[in-house]
């Protein structure tokens, strides 16, 4: 059977594996980072969609039958564009997180942090007030967040003195939903719970575009049958920097990573 394909900037996307092979256990995934070139989120327009294009054909190449989008950047800059040149269904992180903190908030004042490429897009409150228009957004841009997560900094006091320094505009804007809009964020949700505290509502996209994805499969009748899914892995650049950590985030090792020299 034909695999989902995932790809992200970075080791982010990883959080979007976790939760689809949670959800289709039998499903195969191909999973590309492309490390070599990570951040996206203070790339141009016009290179995250020629950088997402160019990942997209690389999965192509495993002969794939869905592409997820696991990250926001491409999601908010390429999305509509890369969807005109390609028939593969492709799935971005957006809409399904905007469609759950719409459904979440009590108060109607609903946060969002992402990039700098992410939050100036402003594509989730964009999505959110055609929603529901009565919801105010508060974005916020958390650019140290990524390398944070990408050199395996998930804890301490240097990122929590960040994340207060980050958090505090949501804080004071009351928001009861934040949307951690970055696939990386998630990992880094016990220290954004901490500053926000224990009522704040996380929506972590990962978790809707695994059920999005399970709909569409569904839907067209070719979810993979009784059986345990595989995940390749391939990155850009460092495999073995990105198995060390893809083994601390999936909770297993890691061991099937290959670099490949261009996409």
């Amino acid at each position: 059977m034909r695999p989902i394909g995932v790809f992200d900037s970075g080791v982010g996307g990883l959080t979007v594996v976790k939760d689809l092979s949670r959800r289709m256990p039998s499903e195969d995934i191909v999973y590309f980072g492309d490390t070599a070139r990570v951040p996206y989120g203070i790339k141009s327009k016009e290179t995250v969609i020629r950088f997402s294009t160019e990942n997209i054909l690389f999965l192509l190449k495993h002969n794939v039958k869905l592409i997820c989008v696991a990250c926001n950047t491409v999601s908010a800059f390429a999305l509509p564009e890369i969807r005109k040149h390609f028939r593969i269904p492709i799935v971005g992180v957006i809409s399904p997180g905007a469609r759950e903190a719409v459904y979440a908030t009590k108060n109607k004042r609903v946060g969002v942090i992402g990039t700098k490429g992410t939050v100036k897009s402003g594509t989730y409150g964009y999505e959110i007030r055609k929603l529901d228009p009565k919801v105010k957004v508060t974005a916020v841009a958390c650019p140290l967040f990524v390398p944070f997560v990408e050199e395996g900094w998930l804890s301490g006091d240097v990122v929590l003195t960040v994340a207060k320094r980050y958090l505090k505009p949501l804080k004071d804007a009351g928001v009861d939903t934040v949307i951690l809009g970055c696939t990386h964020y998630p990992l880094l949700k016990q220290v954004i719970r901490k500053v926000m505290g224990d009522n704040i509502i996380l929506i972590d996209s990962a978790k809707q575009v695994a059920v999005e994805v399970n709909k569409i499969l569904s839907d067209e009748g070719i979810l993979n049958g009784k059986r345990r899914g595989k995940a390749g892995f391939f990155v850009s650049d460092n495999p073995e920097w990105f198995r060390e950590l893809a083994g601390r985030f999936l909770g297993r090792p890691v061991n099937n990573v290959r670099k490949v020299s261009s996409v």
